[in-house]
């Protein structure tokens, strides 16, 4: 499609023409777009005929075609110039029925018709390209507030608006994922967090039986709706960067307890799919690690739904779903760091300032030791996948592992080394500076670790290095008649010999002082030391 002929007829001011040939053109390039440097200044044209098209008509199907050839050309950010200012971004805004700053337009709720929707949603889609592609795009739509204005809009939008409400929160979550500032105002001034909230519980149809415990799931009920699921997922994301900043405001912490308590809800709910529904895990697990320690009490603090005697009556049901979480990003065994390490950062912490949840985790991961016959590396129990961790080549994935297992042990080094052995153990050991043995810093209840039985009797004989007992293996001496032993002397003598001529090793001897020099330097493996040459 020729764009100098789409030109053309916006400057001929035939709305009705552009309308068609614009069709076209969204045709032909909705999935096949491609970025020609050549024609840059040509579609950076096109982009300003868009907009004016947009000022000056009130066809809502002109406009959403518009709208849509603008979403196909924003995707590529070298013509964004038109659209990244003040004024382009107020266009869009306007279109979008958002009330932002110098912007006077009519409110979404106005809306009459399904294409005036359609209108509403482009222009948002719109907005989500060109502020990811765009700093000037985000620096306008900081100074329009038009985070504000999302706010406003979400808190009066109805459900039944499903994609004006998707876009509207996907593009506040990209508004505060890419401005620091816009983040803290939706903190402090806007009230985000409340209303974040709020949006989740009507969402996920929570329904509170006690301060922060949500009423368990209906067995009989259907998944949650994949419409429901998708904004779900856009409130948390924009939830998390919002929690990125400081936390530990008191005033706040009753509403983030209120997250905890539907972030329990959610990690126990499922959804059409299996992939959809480790998605929403995976979300609400980044979420709750951003969240003060102390409010993840509200995980297992679920009188109404019941608890276990031996875990003081806590109920420890998510703590199994993040478990199983976490052993089944670990068997994918790729993309560990992005995948793997909020979830062993959560657990880690939970664990460390909540008894029970580590208990509970002990008891699933490092059970009481019966076969050391083996390294703890080897195998498919949820320890060995975690020990094989602790040499993984990625400093992140490393550290979360070790550091999980370590906080599992009480931060007993002893009782690190018992499940990990030594050589898994030592990087930890010794970024902690624990490389002789002791604690960490962080005290622990004072129950006891026993030990089997099994493991008490096959204690003597287990190599401290690897982590399980090594059976002696036969000397290949043995076996040897005498000339063999003479050949392999021989053999290896001229392997030292060659390797020294070429200087790749050295034969050193021990002076009297005990420092080291060339053998050659030497006499019977010693040598004056240098005060005893020296003249002076």
């Amino acid at each position: 499609m020729n764009i100098s002929v789409i030109l053309s007829e916006i400057d001929g001011g035939d709305d009705e023409r552009v309308e068609k040939l614009l069709q076209k053109y969204n045709t032909e390039n909705s999935h096949t777009f491609s970025f020609d440097h050549k024609e840059a200044d040509v579609r950076i044209k096109l982009c300003q005929g868009l907009l004016t098209v947009l000022r000056r008509s009130s066809r809502p199907l002109c406009q959403s075609t518009c709208l849509e050839t603008m979403r196909i050309l924003s995707r590529d950010k070298s013509v964004l110039g038109p659209v990244a200012t003040r004024k382009g971004i107020l266009t869009l805004v306007g279109l979008a029925r958002i009330r932002a700053l110098g912007d006077d337009g009519v409110p979404f709720e106005d809306a009459q018709s399904g294409e005036e929707e359609r209108v509403v949603v482009e222009a948002l889609k719109c907005l989500c390209n060109v502020v990811f592609n765009s700093v000037a795009a985000q620096e306008a739509g900081a100074d329009v507030q038009l985070a504000e204005g999302l706010c406003a809009r979400l808190h009066t939008l109805s459900s039944a608006h499903h994609e004006v409400g998707l876009f509207s929160l996907r593009l506040l979550f990209l508004l505060s994922a890419l401005r620091t500032d816009v983040r803290c105002t939706l903190r402090k001034e806007a009230g985000a967090l409340r209303l974040l909230t709020d949006v989740l519980e009507r969402t996920l149809d929570v329904r509170w039986v006690g301060p922060y415990e949500v009423a368990p799931p209906d067995p009989d009920a259907p998944p949650i709706s994949l419409e429901n699921n998708d904004r779900a997922m856009e409130a948390l994301k924009a939830l998390f960067n919002i929690t990125m900043s400081d936390s530990s405001d008191e005033d706040n912490e009753h509403q983030l307890r209120l997250v905890v308590g539907i972030m329990r809800h959610l990690l126990m709910l499922k959804t059409h799919t299996e992939e959809k529904t480790e998605e929403a895990h995976s979300h609400a697990i980044n979420l709750l690690s951003n969240l003060p320690v102390q409010c993840l009490d509200v995980l297992i603090d679920v009188p109404v739904q019941g608890g276990l005697e031996k875990y003081g009556g806590k109920n420890l049901d998510v703590v199994q779903v993040l478990l199983d979480f976490m052993e089944k990003r670990m068997d994918k065994g790729s993309n560990y760091k992005e995948g793997l390490t909020p979830v062993l950062s959560l657990m880690t912490e939970s664990a460390r300032y909540h008894r029970e949840i580590r208990r509970c985790l002990k008891t699933q991961v490092l059970p009481p030791l019966k076969d050391v016959n083996e390294r703890p590396e080897i195998g498919c129990t949820v320890r060995n996948k975690l020990v094989r961790l602790m040499t993984h080549i990625d400093m992140a994935v490393k550290q979360g592992a070790a550091e999980f297992l370590f906080v599992l042990c009480k931060e007993s080094v002893d009782n690190l080394l018992k499940y990990t052995g030594y050589g898994n153990a030592a990087g930890l050991l010794m970024a902690r500076g624990l490389l002789a043995g002791g604690r960490g810093e962080t005290e622990y209840s004072s129950d006891e670790d026993s030990d089997t039985e099994e493991y008490k009797s096959a204690k003597p004989f287990i190599n401290p290095i690897t982590g399980h007992i090594e059976h002696p293996m036969p000397n290949p001496m043995d076996e040897m008649t005498e000339e063999q032993k003479e050949y392999e002397a021989q053999k290896l003598a001229h392997m030292i010999d060659e390797l020294s001529r070429t200087e790749l090793i050295r034969p050193m001897g021990v002076r009297k002082d005990g420092t080291l020099a060339p053998l050659g330097e030497t006499i019977h493996g010693c040598c004056p030391t240098p005060s005893d040459s020296d003249s002076d």
